[in-house]
């Protein structure tokens, strides 16, 4: 793929502009903002609970639709398939969660032992029972249903539609019609790039301290900005490097090899820790997951007001829509040559099964070490913090220090193949006419990443992540509506047009 394409001026400035002033804007007014942004949060988690719930629901019903119904075995595009499926899940594996499911693997099911559902009594039997499914429905079937229903509709717009542009704009068009190449399809591809950057802000704003405690244990340095500006330096260098092999060679052998550590590393804590107590207990919560996925799915708690569904299952539900318009971006352009089915299946298969080894791993060893008494994981969270709670408990392994070792290796890669990932979708967005022999020139790509990579610093300087992992819930309603859009297209699509099935000619 020689061939590069055009830069988009009308998606490319405004969006250089708009990211800029609302910087600025959040920097200058960032007590006033903080406040109102947060108060917009807590009226989207507790007035749309009901909306993102019955959305995602609705996208895994859809997808089970897809699979096996009528449009199963609808080809994407006449070309044969560019990546094994070891890769292909490798690259929606790290792009997807990356630093994120390193961090919550570990913390969340403790927030769940402390704070658990359904009014049960905290610190108990019972809340332990249930603190690794909820962790694991939040990210398994229901987060990857969000994935996946873009990334399919954004596939058959591309390859099939023949509409040449890594646009989401381009995949709404059996809804919106021409509309999609004017004022309106503009507006939405510069609301997925802010998406976007918010998205990746939370992940930034998670990986970012978690990795910082690592160096700091690693080497004995003090916890500081500098040190996370370093950080996020070394991160911009790895993501460079990759980027200038271009999307083939970088993003994929990337996530290959952070695909092998993340298993050996899991599979270290598995021979190492208590084994059987993992085991048993994932077997215990994947029962207990699938026999409430329906009321963990619906839950929001009306009656009680306890507000952890909307505290939890709400926010993700409305980080992962927020974030799933740049995943259905990447996920498209590496899908050429599979069907419907296939496409649905490696999502939710790579993805959730993925999630789940993680959770059920360094989730069910953090337990352990709670309910044993080696290490008081709940005291660490109350008086260091989450991020350096992680790093104690991978340094409770035994050969600690190289456990340890090897998760910054691992967080620092997951954040490089995030941004990797990213700056090739942010680049596809803002060029024209991207198609199977074209890609975006990589200095169009590079540029988003030193973009990226100096607005975290400049965050990092105020103090703003946190206002930036706000605006990733905030975005995520106007994303409802792309959703909606999207729908109506695929449905009419399906309809009307005439299909290549896989095995004809």
């Amino acid at each position: 793929m020689n061939n590069k394409a055009k830069v988009d001026v009308m998606i490319f400035w405004p969006s250089i502009i708009v990211l800029s002033v609302l910087t600025v804007l959040l920097v200058i007014f960032r007590e006033s903002a903080e406040g109102i942004l947060n108060a917009i949060i807590r009226g989207v988690n507790t007035r749309l609970d009901w909306v993102f719930e019955f959305m995602t629901f609705g996208l895994f019903i859809f997808l089970l639709w897809l699979i096996f119904g009528k449009y199963k075995n609808v080809k994407l595009g006449l070309g044969e398939r560019e990546f094994s499926n070891f890769s292909y899940g490798a690259m929606l594996f790290c792009a997807g969660m990356g630093t994120s499911i390193m961090f919550w693997s570990i913390i969340e099911p403790m927030y769940y032992l402390q704070g658990p559902p359904f009014g049960i009594e905290a610190e108990t039997a019972e809340a332990t029972e249930w603190a690794l499914p909820y962790a694991m429905f939040h990210w398994g079937i229901s987060a990857w249903s969000i994935y996946a229903f873009p990334s399919i509709v954004i596939a058959y717009s591309f390859f099939n539609k023949q509409n040449k542009s890594l646009k989401v704009s381009q995949s709404v068009k059996g809804a919106i019609g021409k509309h999609a190449d004017g004022w309106l399809g503009k507006v939405i591809d510069i609301l997925v790039i802010w998406s976007l950057v918010g998205g990746l802000g939370t992940s930034l704003g998670l990986g970012v301290p978690m990795i910082s405690a690592g160096i700091s244990h690693i080497f004995g340095l003090e916890e500081s900005i500098f040190l996370s500006i370093i950080i996020i330096a070394i991160w911009t260098v790895i993501y460079l490097t990759s980027a200038s092999l271009g999307l083939y060679k970088g993003i994929k052998n990337l996530s290959n090899f952070n695909v092998y550590i993340a298993l050996g590393l899991a599979i270290f804590v598995i021979i190492v820790g208590p084994t059987s107590f993992i085991i048993t207990y994932f077997t215990d919560s994947f029962g207990i997951m699938a026999q409430n996925f329906l009321r963990m799915s619906f839950y929001t708690d009306a009656i009680n007001g306890s507000l952890f569904p909307q505290d939890w299952t709400v926010f993700y539900f409305a980080w992962f829509a927020a974030t799933a318009p740049f995943m259905g971006l990447f996920i498209a352009r590496i899908s050429q040559g599979r069907t419907l089915k296939s496409m649905a299946i490696n999502i939710l298969g790579w993805g959730s099964l993925g999630s789940w080894i993680y959770f059920a791993v360094f989730g069910g060893y953090t337990m352990n070490l709670q309910l044993t008494g080696k290490f008081d994981v709940l005291e660490s969270m109350a008086k260091y913090g989450d991020a350096a709670t992680v790093i104690n408990v991978i340094n409770t392994l035994p050969l600690g220090f190289l456990a340890v070792v090897f998760f910054v290796i691992l967080g620092f890669i997951f954040l490089a193949t995030s941004l990797d990932s990213a700056s090739y979708v942010l680049a596809s967005i803002a060029s024209k006419d991207i198609d199977d022999n074209k890609e975006p020139p990589r200095w169009h790509i590079v540029l988003w990443g030193i973009i990226m990579a100096g607005l975290s610093i400049s965050l990092l300087l105020i103090g703003g992540l946190s206002v930036v992992q706000t605006s990733a819930v905030v975005v995520s309603v106007p994303v409802v509506i792309i959703y909606s859009l999207l729908f109506i297209s695929i449905i009419r699509w399906l309809k009307t047009d005439k299909h290549n099935y896989e095995g004809e000619e």
